[in-house]
Parts: C-alpha cells; sequence; structure tokens
C-alpha cells in the first residue's frame, strides 16, 4: 500500500523540498550584512555558521528554535569581526528572514513538477508560524501539499528522525 503512495510508474513521487536557501533566497540577506559588516559575503560566513551549529546541538542532544540560533549566530559573528549589534539589528535580520524571495527559477520548475503528477512537501529547520508564512510571502504555498517544521522532532536536519518523521506521515 504504501507503495503506492510514494511511486508513479515505478518512479518516486514525492518531493522532499529544504526552504532556505533552497527554495527562498538567502542573497537577499546581503544588503543587510554590507550595512552591518561592511561586507556582504559575511552572509554566507554567518549561514555556514548557522548549519554548523543547528548540527552540534543535535549532536548534543539540545535544541533552541532556528530563529534564535541564527540570532546567536548573528551575534557571534558581530564579535568575531569587532561589530556592535544592537536588538534592532536582530529584529531586522529575523524580518528580512521572514520575508525572503524565492529563487527566480523555482515557480517555473515547481510548476513542471506538479504538472508532472509529483508530490511537492518542505521541511525546513524554521519553526511553523504564523499566516502569512516565508512561503506564502513568496507565493509559493500553492506547490506544496504540506509544509514540515523539525520543531515537532526537536532536531535539526540531517538526523534521521526529521526524515522519518516526514515519511511516517506522507506513507500511513
Amino acid at each position: 500500500m504504501a507503495q503506492n503512495k510514494i511511486t508513479q510508474n515505478g518512479f518516486p513521487s514525492i518531493i522532499v523540498f529544504d526552504v532556505n536557501e533552497t527554495l527562498l533566497d538567502i542573497t537577499s540577506l546581503e544588503p543587510l550584512f554590507k550595512r552591518v559588516f561592511g561586507d556582504r559575503a559575511i552572509m554566507r560566513e554567518w549561514f555556514a555558521q548557522l548549519v554548523l551549529y543547528s548540527q552540534t546541538m543535535t549532536l548534543s542532544g539540545l535544541h533552541t528554535p532556528f530563529g534564535e540560533l541564527g540570532a546567536g549566530a548573528f551575534q557571534m559573528i558581530a564579535t568575531i569581526h569587532q561589530i556592535e549589534i544592537i536588538d534592532s539589528g536582530i529584529t531586522e535580520l529575523k524580518q528580512h528572514l521572514s520575508n525572503m524571495p524565492a529563487h527566480p527559477d523555482v515557480i517555473p520548475a515547481l510548476t513542471r513538477l506538479r504538472d508532472a503528477s509529483f508530490r511537492l512537501v518542505t521541511l525546513t529547520n524554521s519553526p511553523s508560524s504564523t499566516s502569512p508564512t516565508p512561503l506564502e510571502k513568496a507565493g509559493l504555498t500553492e506547490f506544496f501539499e504540506h509544509n514540515f517544521s523539525v520543531e515537532s522532532v526537536g532536531k535539526f536536519k540531517s538526523t534521521p528522525e526529521t526524515y522519518r518523521m516526514v515519511a511516517k506521515e506522507l506513507l500511513y
């Protein structure tokens, strides 16, 4: 029975998308990093640290909301670069994170996948949010049958538990 739910003509029919950086364009954060740090490339340093620390926390058996972790990584990068961050800078980062646009090729690609009868869902490290969600703001919600967050598991990707949660929900 589960086989019919996940395959179409012998091929996988469910595609699980990451949200931040895969669907939503984090380069839209670069002007903030340019203004705060004087270098837009620091955004990549921040994002790499955010991913590293999310994995570190999961391996350590700890969890904190992804937005708080992002704010902490922002403050850490500021300290490393000897930049003083005030609370409004953290607030601005969180605001930008919730308003990232889709990459230009996302809507055409999702349209093709949907038209080919693929089931599309998302899995994000970000917590669930109230409407309008970042995906709604980016005009992407119509493509996805479900939006999963790691918050229900309390572990960031890429632990097996996060993917099992998605598989369990979709297959049973």
